[in-house]
């Protein structure tokens, strides 16, 4: 995969997951008041990620299929957490019919 990341074209993980964090983490990231949500007075979750069906807010078709987060940089540790192939990306990807990836070294 060299220096290809399939999480810049993908979007799986951002169509499965709530993605809630420490109210502050957004603050701190600098990301967008519009694309946060507050689940209770201590977490908050990317936007369009509380639903049953989740799509998050920052996540943007690119018109030729892929998708692209509008926020990668600053996007919240649950995001990073998720790596390529590992068993959260594997299950997203198999929910939106995706082929499996394989996971990276560290």
């Amino acid at each position: 995969m060299s220096d290809h990341n399939p999480c810049l074209a993908c979007g799986a993980c951002c169509m499965s997951y709530r993605v809630s964090f420490y109210w502050a983490e957004a603050e701190q990231r600098g990301l967008p008041a519009f694309l946060t949500e507050q689940v209770n007075p201590f977490l908050s979750c990317m936007a369009g990620t509380n639903a049953k069906r989740p799509h998050c807010a920052a996540l943007q078709g690119t018109g030729d299929g892929g998708f692209v987060c509008r926020v990668y940089a600053q996007r919240p540790d649950p995001c990073r957490e998720v790596q390529i192939g590992d068993d959260k990306c594997l299950q997203a990807r198999a929910r939106h019919g995706l082929p499996p990836l394989q996971q990276m070294a560290p």
